[in-house]
Parts: structure tokens; sequence; C-alpha cells
């Protein structure tokens, strides 16, 4: 009769231990997913602030100082945003 007893005890710990493995993996997943797109949105956002900055050049280089700063401008706030969600995804796999 111990040893059945033993055996549903071992059961319940390793469900426990089940549950926990299964939260930290979705963290880990989400973490990473999270990470991928803020990679990806900022790619993105700074090859369509260099696209628009050069074709803008292009069209008025009378006006290529401002253009390069408020490009710079942008690029510079995106990259503090980016940052920002990457801390939080990392945050939040950690948590």
């Amino acid at each position: 009769m111990l040893h059945l007893l033993a055996l549903v005890q071992d059961a319940a710990v390793s469900a426990e231990v089940a549950k926990e493995v299964a939260k930290n993996t979705n963290a880990l997943l989400g973490a990473g997913i999270g990470i991928g797109l803020a990679v990806l949105g900022a790619g993105l956002g700074l090859g369509r602030i260099a696209g628009e900055a050069s074709q803008a050049i292009a069209r008025q280089p009378e006006a290529a100082g401002e253009i390069k700063g408020f490009a710079q401008l942008l690029a510079f706030l995106l990259e503090g945003a980016t940052i920002v969600a990457l801390l939080f995804a990392l945050l939040f796999k950690l948590l």
C-alpha cells in the first residue's frame, strides 16, 4: 500500500513540474516572438526612412541638410523604441 501512495505522490509532483516547464516554454516562445517582431519592425522602419530620405534629397538637393537631420532624428527615435521593446521582451522572459 505504501508503494502505491509513493507512486501517486510522485505523479502529483511531476504534474506540478510539468506545469512549470510549460509556463517557462510559453514565456520563452512569447519572448522570442516579441524580439523577432521588434527587430523586424525596426529593420523595415529604418529601410523606409533611408529610402524616403534619399528620394527627398534627390527631389530637393538644396534641402539635403534638413532632410538628413530629420531622417537621423527619426532613426534615433526608432532605435530607442526598438531597444525598449527588446528590453521588455527579455524582461518578460526572465520573469
